[in-house]
């Protein structure tokens, strides 16, 4: 099992459930109400803190405590497989099918190209890794493989905050509503790079994880 790509993945999960979980919660405060459409607001104008904090959504269900409920309960599935389940031989494949299911109940359109890429090298998970073995040159590898802790921290931490501007606008220094959108979009596309790179290093590590078991063999 290549477990730092495994490790990554998981992470990525784990975070856009976070997401999942805070659209749902805000659709539930809604109520016992009809949602008017598919494309809802998951935060109530009433109690939004910003003009900006809506929290976009999709969802088939026409109630919002119900579509809240859903997003929720889908939530917190998608953290108990990433973390336990996601390297078992159907892992990548529900892993997928749990996002779809998450974003059709309403837990947010903006993860969707994050949980697609997340997927995607999530399949490689018990792979051999031969076509990353040709790309990535063997003199970058060792240090390479030492990057992907550090980018997928930074890339969580950015991804985190700005997951608390869209809700609650709070940008140390920045008062301006537009400011606080920008830099949401600019930490947005950050960390995506981050997480991206982060894959690409992890497979560095598993790569040289991998010839370290026949190395030992071989000398022995």
């Amino acid at each position: 099992m290549n477990r730092a790509t495994k490790f990554i993945a998981a992470t990525l999960g784990v975070i856009f459930a976070i997401s999942g979980m805070s659209h749902g919660f805000f659709e539930t405060l809604q109520g016992n109400t009809p949602t008017n459409g598919l494309i809802i607001n998951a935060i109530h104008e009433s109690i939004r803190t910003w003009p900006h904090g809506s929290e976009a959504a999709f969802t088939i269900i026409p109630n919002f405590l119900i579509s809240g409920l859903l997003a929720i309960g889908v939530s917190f599935a998608i953290i108990v497989w990433s973390v336990g389940y996601l390297h078992t031989k159907h892992g990548a494949t529900v892993f997928l099918l749990l996002f779809v299911l998450l974003f059709l109940v309403g837990g947010g359109i903006g993860q969707i190209p994050f949980f697609v890429m997340a997927w995607a090298f999530a399949t490689r998970i018990n792979k051999p890794l031969t076509w990353w073995r040709n790309v990535l040159p063997n003199e970058i590898r060792p240090a390479l493989a030492h990057v992907w802790p550090w980018t997928l921290a930074i890339g969580s931490l950015l991804m985190l905050f700005t997951l608390e501007i869209a809700i609650f606008g709070v940008v140390p220094g920045v008062s301006d509503a537009d400011q606080k959108l920008s830099i949401v979009f600019t930490s947005l596309i950050s960390a995506l790079v981050l997480f991206i790179l982060s894959f690409i290093a992890g497979f560095a590590y598993d790569l040289q994880h991998q010839h370290a078991p026949r190395l030992r063999t071989a000398i022995g």
